[in-house]
């Protein structure tokens, strides 16, 4: 099967669902559940039935009408895609409170990402070791990514630094960056770019729980 990466038909939003199937697919997997057809599987994820179908017809015929989805198989298939049995060798990029919060988790429940160094500039973090990651000066960065051969990247600096440092892994052949800076950055076309931005996702959850949760609310 041919790997998402290479498959440019697959528009963007479906292939940033992908993950969240692919994890719940698991969950259904190690309840015993073996089988689920689309609107089942819609109440679980809160996506639209339609959305599914649409998503998973990018991907051949995966499911019979009246019968649903083969758990097992949909994993195998979306494993597949995801390429869930290479490893992914991850660098993060400033070992603050929220970087060392995810070296100490280091994608616990996904045995193919894995954060192998962090980088940082401040002299008291440089050297120390955190859940079998070594913080190194962020001055080697460049040098050891392209040494280890780190083609993704977890940002947790500042946003007044970000495009510096972004400049820099992209030169050292970083091709994918999770940014947890709001700041949009410059980066050439061949490299991707997701941005968390923790403070608009608070915003927007309140924002939709304050106007749409509302128990005298009716649905137009």
């Amino acid at each position: 099967m041919e790997n998402l990466k290479k498959n440019h038909a697959i528009p963007k939003a479906t292939a940033k669902r992908i993950p969240l199937y692919f994890r719940y697919l698991k969950t259904l997997d190690q309840s015993g559940v073996k089988r689920i057809k689309s609107n089942e599987f819609s109440q679980m994820i809160q996506i639209p039935s339609a959305t599914i179908r649409r998503d998973f017809s990018h991907f051949g015929e995966l499911g019979r009408s009246g019968y649903g989805y083969d758990v097992p198989y949909l994993i195998q298939v979306f494993s597949n895609i995801l390429n869930t049995e290479i490893e992914k060798r991850i660098a993060l990029v400033g070992a603050g409170n929220l970087g060392k919060a995810l070296i100490n988790n280091n994608f616990r429940k996904n045995s193919n990402l894995n954060i192998v160094v962090a980088f940082d500039s401040d002299p008291e973090l440089i050297g120390k070791t955190i859940n079998d990651v070594k913080v190194e000066d962020i001055a080697k960065m460049s040098e050891m990514i392209k040494k280890e051969s780190i083609t993704t990247v977890i940002m947790t600096v500042p946003s007044s630094k970000a495009q510096q440092v972004i400049d820099e892994v992209v030169d050292a052949g970083v091709t994918a960056i999770l940014n947890f800076a709001p700041k949009r950055l410059r980066v050439p076309h061949h490299v991707q770019v997701q941005y968390i931005d923790l403070t608009t996702e608070l915003q927007t959850l309140i924002y939709y729980d304050e106007n749409y949760n509302h128990p005298d609310l009716t649905t137009i």
